[in-house]
């Protein structure tokens, strides 16, 4: 009997003769799907035309915007909806931090796709018949780790929920039921590493030998990154994925600090975002995804605007998948001009995480003579035996202030303005922190 192939580990062939067989299947789906059908028909387009690869990639690639619009128009959840709403069993929405949460529905068949991809994630990982897993996040309508959560009942392995619970207990639990992997936002690794500090509390000896990270940038960032792994004293695994689109992207055991997407359930496009032509490998693109196992609320040819680039070499895991160097880049609506340099908020992350000294941040991008100009405020940690009003005028803060102007400036090639604020004054995140700002 022939041993069944696990879908991460086929041939480059076999991954793009599955891609098209289920782009088949997903493109006789929309027939019944009104969002798609008037998409298709604006674009002189019927599904029944795409043939080819080449059809494929000549389809105009769909935004955010489209989705929104289409949604607020049509309240609650918008057309692209392909069966009868009886057929949805799920709904999950966005953080809606820019105006109206988007909503997304999902149907039995949809939401067992999501725990499939999960169960590559969680091979991709090296997953042990010992591990643990505690989820230390809030369980609402976000769609955060829901699905990495469903996604441990094709395993035998413990899985934690530690919704509704303040950090410390959180520390404890994981503790107490000996967690070898917490699946959180990097924001919220960084905060339990500085609760347990205060506490007292030795992560570094801790049971946890794993921390997979998602929901914003940080995992693939080399400052973030390293403090994560040196206060937890675990590996850190990058993950990628959105509410739009499902858990798509997964940091192997081989290559860190890069993501492998996952091409059977998925196709992925890197693509000038201005021509939408495809760069050549190697070259820095934005991301397009059509998700091939949401037919309910399906994507296609979909701009995520993350900014990424293709590996060149062979991949160390031997897995014929598209693995992307650095994991995601940065967001092309976050990238700002400063003095002629185009700057991601990550890329000035990745600086401020290079210090130990800092504790918590906050950029805010104002304008000055007409011009970009960004305030950082940091929260330092405090020097034993100082009081606040004594840290301002020490000589410590002076010398931290510097250091980091002529960091950025050297890395950056730009000048930023920082303010050192008092202690805890700056928000603490459990999900996604919300530390760019545009005033």
């Amino acid at each position: 009997m022939t041993e069944q192939i696990l879908p991460e580990n086929l041939s480059r062939d076999a991954i793009i003769d599955s891609q098209w067989k289920q782009l088949t299947g997903l493109l006789k789906a929309i027939e019944t799907n009104p969002f798609w059908m008037k998409r298709l028909s604006d674009l002189d387009v019927q599904p029944q035309d795409i043939n080819s690869w080449e059809d494929f990639r000549q389809l105009k690639p769909l935004t955010k915007q489209e989705l929104v619009i289409d949604q607020n128009e049509n309240l609650p959840y918008g057309t692209n909806l392909t069966y009868p709403r009886s057929r949805y069993t799920r709904l999950h929405q966005t953080s809606g931090t820019t105006g109206r949460p988007m909503r997304f529905l999902d149907t039995p068949e949809s939401w067992n796709w999501f725990k499939r991809c999960w169960a590559q994630i969680y091979r991709i990982i090296g997953l042990q018949e010992n591990d643990r897993f505690c989820f230390p996040f809030s369980f609402g309508p976000f769609i955060g780790f829901w699905a990495g959560f469903e996604g441990t009942s094709q395993f035998q392995n413990l899985c934690i929920a530690a919704g509704g619970m303040s950090s410390e207990v959180r520390l404890q639990v994981i503790q107490e039921h000996e967690v070898t992997i917490v699946c959180c936002t990097p924001t919220y690794a960084l905060r339990l590493i500085e609760i347990a500090e205060r506490d007292g509390i030795d992560l570094v000896n801790s049971s946890v030998r794993a921390i997979l990270v998602a929901g914003e940038p940080g995992g693939s960032i080399p400052a973030i990154r390293n403090r994560i792994e040196q206060g937890w004293g675990a590996r850190v695994f990058d993950h990628w994925g959105m509410t739009d689109i499902g858990s798509l992207g997964i940091e192997s055991v081989e290559d860190p600090a890069s993501l492998l997407l996952l091409e059977t359930e998925c196709i992925a496009e890197i693509v000038n975002p201005e021509t939408f032509e495809a760069v050549t490998p190697g070259e820095r693109g934005e991301l397009l995804i059509t998700n091939l196992g949401r037919w309910g609320t399906p994507v296609i040819r979909y701009r995520t605007g993350d900014i990424v680039q293709a590996a060149t070499t062979p991949n160390a895991c031997g897995r014929n998948l598209l693995r992307l160097d650095g994991g995601i880049l940065g967001r092309a609506d976050d990238m700002i001009t400063i003095r002629g340099n185009n700057v991601f908020p990550s890329s000035v992350e990745a600086v401020l995480r290079e210090f130990p000294e800092i504790v918590e941040y906050r950029i805010t991008v104002t304008e000055k003579q007409s011009m970009h100009h960004l305030v950082i405020e940091i929260e330092p940690a405090m020097i034993q035996d100082l009081n606040w009003s004594e840290y301002t005028t020490s000589p410590q803060r002076q010398d931290l202030l510097a250091r980091l102007s002529r960091t950025v400036r050297d890395r950056l090639n730009f000048h930023a303005e920082f303010v050192t604020v008092e202690p805890d004054s700056l928000p603490r995140f459990e999900l996604k922190g919300r530390r760019f700002h545009r005033a």
